[in-house]
């Protein structure tokens, strides 16, 4: 199983405190684990305060597009910035996910934004959620997750709040539908 671009989407009705209600995008996915980050779940600082604490410039023209929130991306290294962006531009620590998306943790992708010089599109994130080498699997098996592939709209064009819903409509069916008991979901 690779999920590789992907989107997980957390079972309607989660409980968990961390990605109950989110959708997780997947930059990587193989033997060793699994590296994601959520993409629906804005925090309360915007891309320019950060931009700012960083020391980099912003650019009159770049205002508009830096006046967006950070995205909360996981419960990891929530000390660290990762960006995801169209792949228009590469910076030095970039990752081609697919012919539209990359991951990028490198500072100069932000100097670009900042610059307005950056790439079309991005996501920037504090953190990231991340999986042990079996334990996504693990997750799935247990119907704690739901996938479908991802798309370069979802990412940068669907609203922050509608994300979730969005993801769970890719997969076909009403989300109302879904029914939850026991760790049994089954559609009504």
């Amino acid at each position: 199983m690779n999920l590789t671009d992907h989107l997980l989407i957390a079972m309607p009705g989660s409980p968990d405190p961390v990605f109950g209600g989110t959708v997780v995008y997947l930059c990587e996915h193989n033997e060793f684990g699994a590296l994601g980050i959520v993409i629906n779940k804005p925090m309360d600082v915007r891309l320019s305060t950060l931009l700012e604490k960083q020391e980099l410039p912003i650019d009159e023209a770049a205002k508009d597009k830096v006046d967006v929130p950070v995205m909360f991306g996981g419960p990891v290294q929530g000390d660290r910035g990762f960006i995801l962006h169209s792949t228009d531009a590469a910076y030095s620590a970039s990752l081609k996910i697919s012919d539209q998306i990359a991951f990028t943790s490198s500072r100069d992708v932000l100097e670009a934004i900042a610059r307005n010089n950056g790439p079309r599109h991005s996501l920037v994130a504090i953190g990231y959620a991340g999986w042990d080498a079996g334990q996504l699997e693990n997750e799935i098996s247990r119907n704690a997750w739901l996938t479908v592939k991802a798309d370069a709209d979802m990412l940068f064009k669907t609203p922050f709040a509608e994300r979730y819903e969005a993801a769970i409509h890719k997969l076909g069916f009403d989300p109302a539908l879904l029914v939850t008991s026991n760790e049994n979901p089954t559609l009504q």
